[in-house]
């Protein structure tokens, strides 16, 4: 168990250690990122177990979501750190003359707090991190108490790749989580809940840390498939998506609105979906992922319970091995409870709509919190485009699924109660970065124009000047 003066400790050699200026040198941020891509990819076998034992995941969505994206986002910033880095060079203008140049130089904020969550440990934690590292800041990981077993590794690896004083990770419950939240970092990065998220940055408000908020969004995330979509292709992705990590995941799609005249058709191949990538038992699948802890199984099922009369596809769980089946819902108002929340399970309820009445679908989902995700299927690209610009989201697909947050040199990051920041390659190394602009001046040639008198005859050369310049 960690004391405030354990923790408070670990802050102090942190902040120690950064004001050595040990951690600008962009070679020494280079080694650090190496190191960490090194220990990711030799500790595979033990990301896959602990992932295996946490989630229930298989070797390939162990290393799909988790160990795979982490080494990429590695190489991608190795690839770009010396140009992302690099000071930016201005032209002061005439209003600063006789100065010429100004710079912008991207510097680190300092000490910061990482705190993940369970579903994707290794992602969400190593992803963060390697931003930090990026930027040049010391780093203290807060992992998730829910996925013990990633936690530990996640502590192993750095312990053995990075010293306590550069990269530490903190384990434990809220009360560990709110004793680091009384320290005074830097930077503050959480991934979560929009609730914990307003605690997180009613602490951080009290030292006035700049936070960065990773939310799966309040409301939830919403996939329309309209009448002229390809039923099949939409039914397969959304099918896979709601089957992935048994659906913790924060961009998933929390409900699928489908146009009346085909949602028989839809729900048809939902299940056929279903059906062919996961079985007919799929409670007795060792390939499908299950929910973290018993108190999410008995969420989903008292949710699940709820909805029984209306269940048209799966509804059964087994509390023995925490997995429950992909269930589908339908018909659901869009105004009911269950699609007013994030359900973080396999759960998908299904509201229909008139597909010439899209309008109002879309008013109604404007009026609520912005989510996370955002994700339309149709044959319609003109209209897709024009959506998918006018609405307010963190990220989205037209005719697709979570891919948009693979694609590299890309932000990902919400808006609203989906979040705010935005990571991944370059986007992550500015979030942590402050740049700050130092202008060089003169000892000559010093003009009098900012200079008292204002008035008079000098102060009206100096106002047309200042005209002129100022344009």
């Amino acid at each position: 168990m960690y004391t405030e003066e354990d923790i408070k400790g670990i802050v102090e050699k942190q902040r120690a250690f950064f004001r050595s200026g040990a951690t600008l040198p962009l070679d020494f941020r280079i080694r650090q990122l190496k190191a960490l891509r090194r220990a990711v990819i030799s500790s595979e076998k033990e990301i896959e177990a602990a992932l295996r034992e946490d989630l229930g995941r298989t070797e390939l969505e162990a290393y799909f979501c988790d160990i795979g994206p982490v080494i990429m986002e590695i190489n991608e910033t190795l690839r770009g750190l010396r140009r992302w880095a690099r000071p930016e060079t201005h032209f002061s203008g005439l209003t600063c003359f006789p100065s010429l140049f100004t710079k912008v130089y991207k510097m680190p904020y300092g000490v910061t707090l990482i705190i993940s969550p369970f579903n994707f440990p290794f992602m969400l934690s190593f992803g963060v991190l390697l931003a930090a590292i990026a930027a040049g800041n010391t780093a203290v990981i807060k992992a998730s108490s829910k996925s013990v077993h990633s936690t530990a590794l996640i502590r192993k690896i750095v312990s053995e790749t990075f010293p306590e004083e550069y990269v530490t990770v903190i384990d434990g419950g809220h009360d560990v989580a709110d004793m680091c939240l009384d320290q005074r970092f830097d930077k503050i990065f959480y991934t979560g809940s929009p609730n914990v998220a307003k605690h997180v940055m009613a602490k951080a408000a009290v030292n006035l840390t700049p936070v960065a908020l990773e939310l799966g969004g309040e409301n939830g995330n919403w996939c329309i498939v309209r009448k002229d979509a390809d039923i099949r292709d939409a039914a397969r992705k959304v099918a896979f998506f709601k089957l992935l990590n048994s659906g913790q995941i924060c961009i998933d799609i929390n409900q699928v609105a489908v146009a009346r005249e085909i949602a028989n058709d839809f729900l048809e191949e939902l299940k056929r979906a279903f059906r062919s990538q996961i079985g007919e038992k799929a409670l007795e699948n060792e390939e499908y992922a299950h929910l973290i802890d018993a108190a999410a199984y008995d969420k989903c099922e008292r949710t699940a319970q709820a909805y029984a009369d209306r269940t048209v596809f799966g509804g059964r769980g087994d509390r023995s091995t925490l997995r429950f089946e992909p269930t589908v819902i339908y018909p659901v108002d869009k105004d009911e409870e269950i699609v007013n929340r994030e359900l973080f399970s396999p759960l998908l309820p299904v509201v229909p709509f008139d597909d010439s009445d899209v309008d109002t679908l879309l008013s109604s989902i404007e009026e609520r919190e912005h989510p996370l995700a955002f994700y339309v299927f149709t044959r319609d690209k003109k209209w897709a485009k024009e959506i998918m610009q006018r609405m307010q989201y963190g990220g989205g697909c037209i005719n697709e699924v979570c891919l948009h947050m693979m694609v590299k040199g890309v932000p990902f990051g919400g808006t609203g109660h989906s979040g705010m920041g935005v990571y991944h390659g370059k986007w992550g190394f500015d979030e942590f970065s402050h740049p700050q602009t130092v202008l060089t001046g003169s000892t000559r040639f010093n003009l009098p124009l900012r200079e008292h008198p204002y008035t008079g005859a000098a102060g009206e050369k100096k106002m047309s000047l200042v005209r002129l310049f100022e344009r």
